[in-house]
């Protein structure tokens, strides 16, 4: 990997952030800006407030490419879902979207990938060979699954059907938080939840992450399961370190999902 600098953004349901991401070390380059996702928060909107923080970074971006994570499943440049962004959003041509208001070449992949792919490559399964499943607790489950270093993208497996129920429906961190659940009310939930995935995949290692793996140690500990689970590293950084680097590698592989 170059020692080039590169944009990465991340489409939130509540903000949209980017930040120039070094890909020799992961870290990132620049200070990090945030823009409130506008309402409603239709592909034409979005577009304009991609293309301010396109243009905070000009002086850096040069003609480097920008990467784009979205809340949603993309195939094809095509947004096929829409979690937490407006439903507009489903179908849309979203990489020509940004294309036309950046005059360039924007890739745009589903936010967990993202996430997954810059764990892999940066943080905590840095350097693993085996079958990786790094899920982000918070909103909804958010899921990458990367095997030997191959992406299966769009997995959207806290979509699961548990006991009938749609898994990120009972186990997402917001949940928790809406019900008011202590740590140790919400680990028999994940347990279901990680238990029915092993049983699924037989992965290797799970990596959580999302905004209450800062509080790994109150629930992770306490899951019996046969795959070692630990908490992701990069956290709110990974979704912005994982587009810029797919960007780039884009540009070396016809289908850089599936060449991680």
């Amino acid at each position: 990997m170059s020692d080039q600098h590169v944009l990465g953004i991340d489409i939130g349901g509540s903000g949209i952030k980017g930040a120039m991401v070094d890909l020799t070390t992961g870290e990132f380059a620049s200070d990090r800006l945030r823009i409130v996702t506008p309402q409603p928060s239709t592909p034409a909107n979005v577009a304009l407030v991609v293309k301010e923080i396109v243009d905070a970074f000009a002086d850096q971006v040069g003609d480097s490419p920008i990467g784009v994570t979205i809340p949603a499943v993309v195939t094809h440049g095509v947004t096929r879902s829409a979690a937490n962004i407006d439903k507009s959003w489903i179908d849309a041509p979203a990489e020509a979207i940004f294309g036309e208001a950046l005059g360039r070449d924007i890739f745009v992949m589903n936010d967990a990938d993202a996430a997954g792919v810059a764990e892999v490559i940066f943080g905590a399964a840095k350097g693993h060979q085996g079958l990786v499943i790094v899920t982000t607790l918070g909103t909804g489950i958010g899921s990458a699954i990367i095997n030997r270093n191959e992406l299966l993208p769009n997995t959207e497996i806290g979509h699961l059907e548990i006991d009938g129920k749609d898994a990120e429906t009972f186990a997402a961190a917001s949940v928790r938080e809406r019900e008011k659940l202590s740590f140790d009310e919400y680990v028999p939930r994940l347990q279901r939840y990680y238990e029915t995935v092993e049983k699924l995949f037989w992965p290797d290692l799970f990596v959580v992450g999302g905004g209450v793996s800062k509080h790994h140690e109150k629930f992770l500990p306490k899951l019996k399961l046969r795959t070692p689970i630990i908490p992701a590293e990069l956290r709110n950084r990974a979704g912005i370190v994982g587009a810029a680097w797919l960007a780039v590698e884009r540009q070396k592989h016809p289908d850089p999902l599936r060449a991680v």
